[in-house]
């Protein structure tokens, strides 16, 4: 591979002094440039979703965790090249083989050799060599589908009239192995099948009606079907587990199944792992269980009046302040992917 242009590459080490000699060592290097430096996991995870790099360089050693604990959070959550930069693993294979099967592109050890050579110079053609590597042979074996979705992220969605054409625009968004999804669409029964099936026809993610007793799993989406029952999330028998529970019952805002019922279970369940989304829509369903989701933590967004085919259900729910971001409706998918990105890597194993 040629590198037309430079990699983009966050430095994460807890010693300010090694973040300054390789951020210096890089930028004698035209094929590399550093975009960031993080001192710790947390600030590596904010940097990661802000920044995007193509290369991470990260240390063994760190505060609330370490390495190869990050590294193996990484690889599972967002994949990319990692390279791991020690002192240890100079001095112990068998780190450095950890490492590499849990799809650490390449190492290097923070031992500078005698000689007087520079400290880190040759750091560029490890991360050149990283950045070569094909991501399938990196990360892709190492992602692990969890049943719950990705460390227990589960997205809830709510939309009524334009909602068809909503859906469709945020979830062509997402990819195979996104978050458990769970959508109340306002329609009749009669239609709420051919619906799944389109879905699932011209989106990446499966899509299919919910079923009594459905354990949310990564890549799948789950729609309520119209007319009979409300959808509600509850706990599974395992942590970290969450079910579709279908319930009987009298129609709440007029609708059932109900947005607000979806919602409530959502932050009485998964509370701030949850990420809530009120789309166009009459009236006022979904408000008040959006407003519930985020006194319990969860990120809300909504969707904003000029690309809403009816700014109702959005409006009622920005005004009674359950709605933390309002954005266009083509901004709107790519903004859950980023906010699920940042919960799940806020979750230490």
């Amino acid at each position: 591979m040629t590198v037309l242009k430079p990699l983009n590459v966050l430095v994460v080490d807890d010693s300010l002094t090694t973040r300054a000699l390789i951020a210096a060592s890089l930028k004698r290097d035209a094929r590399v440039r550093v975009i960031g430096t993080a001192a710790t996991p947390l600030e590596a995870r904010d940097l990661i979703v802000q920044l995007n790099p193509d290369v991470l360089t990260l240390d063994f050693e760190m505060p609330s965790m370490n390495g190869l604990q990050f590294l193996e959070k990484i690889m599972r959550l967002r994949p990319m090249p990692v390279v791991m930069v020690s002192g240890h693993l100079a001095s112990h294979k068998g780190l450095v083989e950890q490492a590499l099967r849990m799809g650490a592109a390449d190492w290097y050890s923070k031992i500078t050799p005698e000689g007087g050579v520079e400290p880190f110079s040759g750091l560029g053609d490890a991360i050149v060599r990283a950045a070569e590597t094909p991501l399938s042979v990196v990360a892709t074996s190492h992602n692990i589908d969890i049943p719950g979705s990705k460390e227990g992220v589960v997205i809830g969605i709510g939309a009524s009239t334009g909602g068809v054409e909503a859906l469709t625009d945020v979830l062509e968004h997402f990819s195979e192995s996104c978050p458990a999804t769970v959508i109340v669409q306002h329609m009749p029964k009669q239609f709420s099948e051919s619906f799944a099936r389109r879905l699932n026809r011209i989106v990446r993610p499966e899509v299919r009606l919910a079923e009594e007793g459905d354990i949310l799993r990564p890549g799948t989406v789950y729609v309520a079907s119209g007319g009979e029952r409300h959808l509600r999330v509850r706990a599974g028998a395992r942590q970290g587990e969450y079910v579709c529970q279908l319930v009987a019952g009298p129609p709440v805002n007029g609708h059932r199944p109900s947005v607000d019922e979806l919602f409530y279970s959502l932050a009485k369940t998964v509370g701030k792992h949850a990420v809530g989304v009120i789309l166009t829509g009459m009236e006022c369903d979904g408000a008040q269980g959006l407003l519930a989701m985020r006194h319990a933590g969860a990120l809300t967004i909504g969707q904003d009046r000029a690309s809403s085919v009816i700014y109702g259900m959005p409006r009622a729910a920005f005004e009674l302040g359950a709605v933390e971001q309002q954005l266009p409706l083509t901004e709107i998918g790519q903004a859950i992917l980023n906010r699920c990105e940042r919960r799940s890597l806020e979750t230490y194993p």
